[in-house]
């Protein structure tokens, strides 16, 4: 992991070592020692050959930057990787090294890797933040809060059902970095143009047991030009990523000063200014939200490049390596962040209940309306009773709209003012909401 100066608030997490250049170099080795192994078990090359190539696989023997400095050459790092290997290993066994690969080779099964490690990591994260989500909605199934529409305060929901509809966006991510991590993370292996021809006969054998070795799939046939496994990987780690931004955006929402029915209680100097000594600022969501705004951009850059041409790409390929880094570090850190988020937020029922009745029952209007077209029995039609409702919603202050809705000529003939009260009660116009809150979690606790 690198120490740039942003690193810590947007390159936080575990994910970010496990995608560094050392974690690049070691993927790159391992592919050179599997190889080996590999064609060994073919009967390819002698199995003493392989060991002693296995032996020079450790990255913390190779000197970084000198590979990087090199690159340039070839056009990649995977060439003067398996230069320096091959001086490594002993005269007898040299020859052996890199035996019927090309640089592509390495290097997108080195990307295949590096993105399984990175995505063990990301899950661990996002289940957390699931197992979390599902106590608030368990904890708040009964807690009253103002639903909201265009910013604006609209007929009531449950933080239970907040919380529900949150953890739905993370089993959905769940659900596809499984999918990709058991599916869609292959092995690259096919020489020069996709057709292992200096293997004279071997090549399949040897990329089935690579495969095995290396615990990826086994591709039907080489993919260098073929990039939907890339294609599906941005898609997943985006997708992770917007549901990441929604929540972390609805949190900050949620704790604004004039709402203040969420906020982070982290440690002593969390959610400070620089200059506000007042400021209590929800920075673990700020920072969730800034790591998963960088997610679309980058998704972008890895689908506008799959148009690979011919048998190998020139550019497209090496277009690929940077956006896919920053990707699987950025949503690293955006799911970091918001498990820190979470770990730390306080939820204020009291100041919900506040927020709910401080337009004096507007926001169930609808309520209001819904009742008097049913004991109207047909007189009062859905449009005039939303009409009639919305003119009295016009001329209410903060505390006056039951005597206003009963003082209408209309709406006083079939509802009185008790029952007017009885309707502009937030807690007796929830629908479906619990039982739509215990099918999220039904469908969450239904998982392995």
């Amino acid at each position: 992991m690198s120490d740039g100066l942003f690193d810590g608030v947007l390159a936080a997490g575990p994910v970010a070592e496990l995608v560094g250049d050392r974690a690049w170099v070691q993927a790159m080795l391992d592919f050179e020692a599997a190889l080996a192994q590999a064609c060994a078990a073919a009967g390819v090359i002698p199995e003493a050959a392989a060991r002693e190539i296995e032996r020079g696989c450790c990255a913390e023997d190779y000197d970084i930057a000198a590979l990087s400095a090199d690159a340039v050459r070839i056009g990649n790092p995977a060439g003067p990787l398996v230069r320096e290997l091959t001086a490594r290993v002993a005269p007898g066994s040299a020859g052996y090294v890199h035996l019927g690969a090309t640089s592509q080779d390495v290097i997108d099964t080195a990307a295949m890797l590096v993105t399984a490690w990175a995505l063990a990591a990301l899950r661990v994260d996002v289940h957390a933040c699931a197992v979390r989500l599902a106590q608030l909605a368990e904890e708040h199934a009964g807690t009253v809060m103002a639903g909201r529409s265009l910013l604006q305060q609209a007929p009531p929901v449950t933080f239970g059902l907040t919380a529900a509809g949150w953890l739905g966006g993370l089993v959905a991510a769940l659900d596809r970095i499984d999918v990709i991590r058991e599916e869609r993370l292959a092995v690259q292996f096919g020489g020069a143009v996709g057709t292992l021809a200096s293997l004279r006969g071997n090549g399949i054998p040897v990329m089935r047991e690579l495969a095995r070795r290396l615990e990826l799939a086994e591709p039907v046939l080489p993919w260098h030009t073929e990039r939907s496994r890339i294609g599906e990987i941005a898609g997943a780690l985006g997708q992770t990523c917007g549901a990441v931004a929604k929540i972390a955006r609805d949190i900050t929402l949620l704790a604004q000063t004039e709402i203040a029915e969420l906020s982070e209680q982290g440690p002593p100097g969390s959610g400070g200014s620089s200059t506000m000594p007042h400021k209590r600022n929800p920075v673990a969501a700020v920072l969730a939200a800034g790591s998963a705004a960088q997610a679309p951009g980058l998704v972008a850059t890895l689908l506008s490049g799959a148009a690979h041409e011919h048998q190998r790409a020139a550019g497209s390929w090496h277009a690929e390596w940077r956006p896919l880094v920053e990707l699987l570090r950025s949503t690293g850190s955006a799911v970091h962040w918001l498990r820190v988020c979470l770990d730390r937020l306080h939820v204020d029922p009291e100041r919900m209940r506040a927020n709910l009745d401080s337009t004096g029952g507007q926001l169930l209007a609808e309520q209001v309306a819904i009742e008097l077209m049913s004991v109207s029995n047909g007189a009062v039609g859905r449009q005039e009773a939303g009409d009639l409702v919305a003119a009295c919603c016009g001329q209410a202050g903060a505390d006056d709209l039951a005597d206003v809705l009963a003082a209408d000529v209309v709406i006083g003939k079939f509802l009185d003012r008790n029952r007017i009260g009885e309707l502009l009660e937030p807690s007796g116009y929830l629908g479906s909401a619990d039982e739509f809150l215990r099918r999220a979690l039904r469908d969450w606790q239904s998982r392995p």
